[in-house]
């Protein structure tokens, strides 16, 4: 499987990619926005019928990040972005993996709605979702469990009928 546009592609995580996700997971300008995996956990998913691990590639072969997507076989057809990573910030890579991860989900799959969730404080990142048409649903409050105390995450979505209407 492979997704791409002129920018990135798409590409179903590899086990030689294991050190490369583990290492961009753990930068420090990112370990506030995510949670933390092992090695283990990430290995598991590259198995798991239900989820997509995928790495993004840009134009010239370089790996920018990596993107996980959990629930693809759940019975309400609600599918999760579960983790974006972009090691290459400011270059458009992030919003681009976005827009084509949603496309790919709605036209290839029975996917009624796409979710996910974003750290209370990562504004930029919810921009980058509101842009693409995800709504926010709402907040779990002090959900997750920090260094420095307990954060908030903020839900949002967007439905199949949503992404049809501005396609």
């Amino acid at each position: 499987m492979q997704i791409q546009s002129n920018l990135i592609s798409l590409r179903k995580t590899g086990e030689k990619d294991l050190e490369f996700v583990l290492a961009a997971e753990r930068r420090e300008d990112n370990r506030p926005f995510i949670g933390q995996w092992t090695t283990d956990q990430h290995r598991a998913a590259l198995h798991d019928a239900g989820m997509l691990h995928l790495i993004i590639e840009t134009e010239t072969g370089e790996r920018a990040g990596y993107v996980i997507i959990t629930g693809l076989q759940n019975p309400n057809l609600s599918v999760c972005i579960q983790r974006i990573v972009i090691e290459r910030k400011g270059r458009g890579f992030g919003k681009e993996m976005l827009r084509l991860l949603t496309d790919w989900l709605f036209r290839s799959t029975p996917v009624h709605r796409l979710w996910l969730d974003v750290r209370e404080h990562n504004a930029r990142a919810r921009h980058v979702y509101e842009t693409a048409g995800f709504v926010y649903e709402g907040t779990l409050r002090d959900c997750v469990k920090t260094e420095n105390g307990f954060e908030s995450e903020h839900i949002l979505s967007i439905l199949r009928t949503e992404y049809e209407a501005e396609g």
